[in-house]
Formats: structure tokens, sequence, C-alpha cells
């Protein structure tokens, strides 16, 4: 055989194993999430601060409850409008072209806090990011598992890189905004995030035409003739905002409650909508059933664990010792600590997973363990609770947010695992989608309860809201032989 008849099954080979022995591919999602975290993670770890930071300080003045509420109300509208990203590229235009448009309108979000002062800025600017981020983060995933075949041994260690330019990203991000807020202003901080982007959205394009054809294929393409209904919903829908915003139905003190609404309706819709199919059997329906219960802790998990962004900022703020070495670090550094702990804590968990096998806890148990050590993680602050300015020591919040990492492999990673086992077959994106819901109701309950604290009254709110966490774990753990036995089979 000749040099010219071995060249072209070359250079396939090169294509499927040029990055770190996986499909060369990968290195562009890898590289527009990775940069996506950053840019995320970057603005969100200086958002809340800008909000109720005085004028003096950079900042808008807004009260604190207020602000809480609407980093509450804006996590969880990522996570609804991961629904939206999902039907658009299953119906209207493939994941490919649905996260190059996202990643653009992530970028213009995060250009907008930059350049546009004041609340309108704000409005404007988490707006578009919410809607990016919700379609990228839909997409991005589905897109890796189509560089693989079903069972190409690659698989799993392609997902392990994938996620470890996640937590690249969240870790780098909040370091490097952060840096610049402190130095030259919180504009500075929202513009890094906006190049960020714009970094990722560059390597990406240079890349796109890697991507196998299985990423643009629109697997149930809308019918033209429903185009004219769907246009007409989403123009209603987008009315209906309008009107109630401009009225003052909808503000910035209830924007939480609202979302909080809108995913709880949504939820019941799905579950109604997915029970009720003739496609779904018996059995698809009993773990339906059990799914409901793993939903709700997870729901409240995420109502603790995105505290992070709210009530731990304002913690890290006004109680932690931020000194290093007679040099007071930004607030935002301390959402750097996590990713840490994920990026070394996530291969030991899974060698532990792998190692136990069949042995391993049941996803019930898993979700009520990680709860019920999220509800421990609140009481831990209550050894520094009611202290003054810099009396919490660094080492402190490290080992809660070491605790908080913990809880969060024991559920997280599980939770779409256990999703998709337990999905009807031909329900399987509504189930993800639905598991998306209970997180979007988490995040933005972490806003709305974030209200509720109050520096002065902190031990109360520490113990009430871990107590409810622990509580909520153990009813789980009780009546985890009836869901295992509900769930038929799945663990």
């Amino acid at each position: 055989m000749s040099d010219t008849d071995t060249a072209p099954a070359r250079r396939e080979d090169d294509a499927s194993h040029g990055f770190f022995g996986q499909p060369r591919a990968l290195a562009n999602i890898f590289g527009v999430e990775m940069w996506e975290r950053f840019s995320f993670y970057g603005m969100q770890g200086i958002l809340l601060i800008y909000l109720y930071y005085s004028a003096e300080q950079g900042g808008l003045g807004i009260d604190e409850a207020t602000a809480t509420g609407i980093v509450g109300a804006y996590g969880g509208a990522v996570y609804l409008s991961t629904i939206l990203g999902a039907w658009l590229a299953d119906r209207l235009f493939g994941s490919e072209r649905v996260l190059f448009w996202s990643a653009v309108v992530i970028m213009a979000g995060h250009i907008s806090l930059a350049l546009i002062p004041g609340v309108g800025g704000v409005l404007v600017g988490l707006l578009l990011v919410a809607l990016g981020s919700g379609g990228l983060k839909a997409n991005a995933t589905r897109i890796v598992g189509t560089l693989y075949e079903e069972k190409d041994p690659r698989r799993d260690a392609g997902f392990s890189l994938f996620y470890l330019g996640i937590n690249l990203g969240a870790f780098f991000g909040p370091l490097l905004t952060g840096l610049l807020q402190t130095t030259l202003g919180f504009h500075w901080g929202f513009g890094l995030a906006a190049v960020g982007m714009a970094i990722g959205l560059i390597q990406y394009s240079i890349g796109r035409k890697r991507l196998p054809d299985a990423s643009r294929v629109v697997p149930n393409p809308l019918p033209r003739s429903r185009y004219p209904l769907m246009i007409g919903i989403g123009a209603a829908a987008l009315v209906i905002i309008v009107v109630l915003v401009f009225t003052g139905v909808v503000n910035a003190s209830n924007l939480a409650l609202w979302v909080i609404g809108v995913t709880i309706v949504a939820a019941i819709a799905y579950f109604a909508v997915i029970m009720s199919s003739k496609l779904v059997n018996s059995d698809e329906r009993s773990q339906l059933v059990a799914f409901i219960p793993l939903f709700i802790t997870n729901a409240a998990f995420w109502s603790l664990y995105q505290q992070q962004f709210t009530v731990v900022t304002i913690y890290s703020d006004k109680r932690l010792d931020r000194n290093l070495f007679g040099w007071e670090f930004p607030v935002s550094w301390v959402q750097s600590i996590n990713p840490i702990f994920i990026i070394v804590l996530s291969g030991v968990f899974a060698a532990i997973w792998t190692k136990w096998g069949a042995k391993q806890p049941s996803a019930p148990i898993k979700f009520a363990a990680g709860t019920v050590l999220m509800g421990l993680a609140f009481f831990l602050f209550l050894f520094w609770s009611g202290g003054g300015a810099n009396s919490t020591p660094l080492l402190a919040m490290v080992g809660i947010l070491f605790v908080f990492t913990i809880a969060e492999l024991l559920i997280s990673p599980p939770g779409l695992s256990v999703t998709t086992k337990l999905a009807p077959r031909k329900f399987q994106a509504q189930m993800v989608a639905l598991y998306f819901l209970s997180v979007a109701l988490g995040t933005a309950m972490a806003g709305q309860l974030a209200k509720l604290y109050n520096p002065d009254t902190e031990a109360l709110y520490f113990s009430l809201i871990g107590g409810v966490a622990v509580v909520i774990g153990i009813l789980l753990a009780l009546i985890s032989p009836w869901v295992l036995r509900m769930m038929r089979g799945v663990r």
C-alpha cells in the first residue's frame, strides 16, 4: 500500500486522538466551557457585592435582602433557561448552533454589565447571561457525547476532562475578576469576564468544523406549520413579562419568588405530562413516583449549597479574616476554594464508587447523606457566629467549604446519573430538564432564604436552615426502602 493510500487513515486517527488521547474536537468544547465558566463564576463572584456596596465603594447601594433575591433569581433563571436551550436544539437548530449563539449572547451580557452603568446594565446583562448560559449548559454536555461511539472506552475519561475544564474556569474566574474589582473597579471585573468569553468563543469558532455532524442534527424537527403558533406563544410570553415588569407586579424585591413559582408550575406540568402519557408503562410510572422525593431533596440541597453566592459572600465580606501577609484579598476569592476541592476529590469519589461497585450506597441514601452533610456544614458557622469584622479565620471557611464539597459530590454527580436511569424511554430529555428544574428551584430559594439572613441573628438563621436540611435528609433515608421498591431495580 502506498503512502498516499495510508495518509487519510492517519489523519483520521490523529483527529480522533489529538487531545490527550481524546477526539481533537473535545479541545473546542473543553475550551469554550472553561472560558464560559471563567466568565460565569468570575462575574458571579463580584455580582452580589456590586449590588449592595455603596456608590462610594463602586456599587449600586441596593439593600442586601433585595440584592440576594436578585442573585438567587438570576441563578434560578440560568437553570430554567436550559429547558429553552434544549428545546431550541431538539426542535429547530441542533445543539452545535445553539451552543455557538448562546456563547455570543453570554458575551453580550458581560459586555452590558461592563459598559452600561447602573441598574439598567444589571438587568440587560443578567438577562442575556442567564439565557445564554442555559443554552450553552443544555448543549455542551450533549455535544461531548456525540464525539464518541456508545462503547468507546475513552468516553468516561473524555467527560472527566470536560469537567476539569469547568472547574478550572470556576477556579480562575473569581480570582482574576476579584483582583480587577479591588484594584480598578467592578466594571473592569465584568469586562474581564467578557474578554474570557470572547477568547472561548474565538477558539471554539476556529474548530467548529471538527465537530461531528451528529452535533448539528435536529433530533425532532418542529413542523413548519407550527412555526406561527410557537412565534405567537413566544411573543405573548414576552408581552406578559414586559407588562408585569412595567406595572410593578414583578420587581427586584420579589423576583426570586416569581422564579420559584414559575419553576414549581413548570415542574408540576412536566410531571403531569410524563405521568399521563400513554408511552409510559407501569414500571416507568413507578420510577417517576420514586423520583419525586429525590426532586424535593435535591431542591433542598441546592437551596443551601447555592448560598455560597449569597449568604457566604456576605459572611466573607463582614466576618471573614481575609488578611494574607498584611494584604486583604478580594471577597470573590472565597468562591475559588470549592473548585479546588472538586478538582482534587472528584477522582477520589469516582474511584471509591468503582471499587465498591454493587455494594455502594443507593441513590436515595447518597441524596440523604449529601443533604444531611450540607445541613451540618451550616451548623459549623455557629462556632464563629455573632463575631465582629475579621472574626472568622480563613481556615475555618476552608473547612466549611470542604464539607460543602463532600456534600456536593455525594449528591450532584449521582443526581444526573439516577435521573437518566429513572427516565422513561420516550422522555429522556424531559427527565433531564426535570432534574435541572430542581436545581433552578433550589437556586432561586437560596436567594429568597438569604433575605432572612441578618448578621445580628445569624446563629438562629444557620441553626434553622441547617436543621431543616438535616431533617429532610433523614426523612429521605427513612423512606429509602420504599423509594427503592418504586425504583424497580434501579439503585
